[in-house]
């Protein structure tokens, strides 16, 4: 099992709007500063916090799945498609960008959000039409048990159903001397960024514990099935976590370093 934790001076930094918005970036572009460009199919992650209003005007997109998911305040989303719709905390917003299409954002002071892109077989996806779907916080299953929340934005039970790139996510909170224990399969890749609460440690059986603190980046991969165990130390941690397949079996777009 290889554990790698990286902290925000290992992730790419950018800033939109003349400093407005600011973007900690675990996965970005080259020149950016991330050590990391991807992981499988998760080709960017970036998470934006706007210190004042501002905004992104129209730009475009082709072939990739962007979602974008709201943790505080509320951003506007415009697109070509005719598309006006406002994305508040908890809430999911879907591009398959498809053959092309525009959007444009703006944000209020305080608007939190992560925006994640997945690669499809680029091939035949810009051959689809381009979609946009907006879904709301409460739209998704949530279970809770022995001080942990988990909220599945991908996989069993979630409304988004037309991904086409192959990626599971949970939004899980763990309370202080608690933990979660997620099941990985071989082949496949787990990520996690820490966003609230001091920290916290990564283990499996046979493994020493791994320790990581808020902001940091954690990537977990391994060769056999493996029960990874997330512990939060002295307060609750909120953890979000993708995991994608490690390898795909389709040709992915040569990302420059």
């Amino acid at each position: 099992m290889n554990i790698q934790i990286l902290g925000p001076e290992y992730q790419g930094k950018e800033e939109f709007d003349r400093g407005k918005i600011r973007a900690q970036k675990p996965l970005g572009f080259s020149g950016q500063g991330a050590v990391t460009v991807r992981l499988g199919p998760l080709f960017y992650w970036a998470w934006g916090q706007a210190a004042s209003a501002g905004g992104v005007g129209f730009h475009p997109h082709q072939g990739f799945e962007i979602l974008s998911y709201g943790i505080a305040g509320q951003g506007l989303h415009r697109d070509t498609l005719g598309t006006e719709s406002t994305m508040q905390a908890g809430d999911i917003q879907l591009m398959q960008a498809g053959s092309g299409m525009q959007h444009a954002e703006s944000v209020e002071a305080g608007f939190e959000s992560f925006q994640i892109w997945l690669e499809p077989y680029l091939n035949d996806a810009v051959r689809r039409e381009p979609t946009y779907s907006l879904y709301k916080h409460e739209q998704f299953p949530q279970t809770r048990q022995a001080g942990v929340n988990i909220k599945t934005i991908l996989g069993d039970g979630s409304p988004v159903q037309q991904l086409v790139a192959d990626a599971r996510m949970v939004d899980v909170e763990v309370e202080a001397g608690a933990s979660y224990v997620h099941k990985l399969l071989p082949n496949r890749t787990l990520a996690g960024l820490a966003i609230r609460g001091q920290g916290g440690s990564l283990t499996s059986i046979g493994q020493a514990p791994v320790q990581f603190k808020n902001r940091d980046f954690a990537i977990v991969q391994s060769d056999e099935e493996a029960d990874i165990r997330i512990q939060a130390e002295n307060e609750t941690l909120r953890i979000f976590l993708i995991e994608v397949p490690t390898e795909v079996d389709y040709p992915l777009y040569n990302k420059a370093r």
